[in-house]
């Protein structure tokens, strides 16, 4: 059930913003246990006078190919399969889209069963709680 916001700059074709978003979906059906289907990702593109980056902030060496991913997951999860995401998630957009690991940022914040509503106004894990991931 995550949510997921993914910010790039709009130098970044429309092909690479795809195989972005499939390389993210991806990592975290395979680290995160995600289901087949919950995909909800939000990709948005800023010019350089919207998207202000540090080039070299923790010794990265960025460019224009930067992408930052912000991810709401649900409360749980171990530090390891968090940085199991991160690698997988830097590996596959490396593979797929040529984006080197010094421009993948990202960012996980946790949240609860109650602060999710897929619609209809309810909160269905409330109503029917999904089973526990693994820590």
């Amino acid at each position: 059930m995550p949510l997921v916001r993914i910010s790039v700059y709009n130098s970044m074709t429309a092909a690479t913003k795809r195989l972005v978003a499939d390389a993210v979906y991806d990592s975290m059906r395979t680290t995160l246990g995600i289901p087949e289907g919950d995909r909800f990702i939000i990709l948005s593109a800023h010019a350089p006078n919207e998207l202000f980056v540090d080039l070299n902030f923790m010794g990265m060496n960025r460019t224009n190919n930067f992408v930052l991913v912000h991810a709401t997951i649900r409360r749980g999860r171990s530090t390891e399969i968090k940085q199991a995401f991160y690698k997988e998630t830097a590996r596959l957009l490396q593979e797929r889209a040529a984006i080197e690991p010094d421009n993948v940022m990202i960012v996980v914040s946790e949240n609860d069963l109650a602060d999710w509503s897929f619609g209809r106004g309810e909160a269905q894990y409330v109503l029917n709680p999904p089973p526990a991931k693994p820590a």
